[in-house]
């Protein structure tokens, strides 16, 4: 596992995953950036309740976000992602993965 990487950090990428909204808008900006305006006409929801969604992931480091005039542009920031993807990865390598048990009494 990559070591500047905290728990927390790591803690955070999932919790910020952890929603369906932030999930389609990861799915929305896969194809690529959109401003927020356009984030909220295709999820059908109002720029206050986007907002917070769009600053946990970006405080997960999930979202990179640029200004452009008034509009706020966001696009992936796939290099967090393959922290996580990392952490996953080594998880399972390093971790032997035990049968469960049954309990007998």
């Amino acid at each position: 596992m990559i070591d500047t990487i905290t728990p927390t950090q790591i803690s955070a990428g999932f919790h910020a995953l952890s929603d369906p909204l932030r999930l389609q808008v990861i799915e929305l900006l896969r194809q690529r950036e959109l401003c927020v305006c356009e984030l909220c006409e295709q999820l059908e929801v109002s720029q206050s309740k986007l907002s917070f969604h769009l600053k946990t992931l970006k405080e997960a480091g999930l979202l990179r976000s640029r200004q452009e005039g008034r509009w706020i542009y966001y696009s992936l920031n796939l290099s967090q992602f393959v922290v996580l993807e990392q952490y996953l990865a080594d998880y399972r390598r390093f971790s032997p993965i035990v049968p469960a048990r049954t309990c007998q009494e």
